[in-house]
């Protein structure tokens, strides 16, 4: 992970550690926004990870959808052969 990127981490870390456990542990998609966006910070760095993390985010609201939504470019985001 690049510097800026684990810089946009800290914050999310500290959530993960201090709010979450008092939040919660329901969320409407799989894997959980904060899970995401830390996989999306290490693979695709600051600017890019960022950006997917902060999209994911705002789609996740009452009126927003649900499931399973992995970061795009992950291994388990392979389809399998046909």
């Amino acid at each position: 992970m690049n510097p800026a990127a684990y810089l946009l981490s800290l914050p999310i870390r500290a959530y993960r550690m201090v709010f979450s456990p008092w939040v919660g542990w329901s969320c409407r998609y799989q894997p959980t926004c904060s899970a995401y966006a830390l996989e999306a910070l290490q693979m695709h760095g600051a600017i890019k990870g960022g950006w997917l993390a902060a999209k994911r985010i705002a789609r996740c609201n009452p009126w927003g959808s649900c499931g399973y939504d992995p970061v795009p470019g992950a291994d388990h985001d392979c389809k399998p052969p046909d």
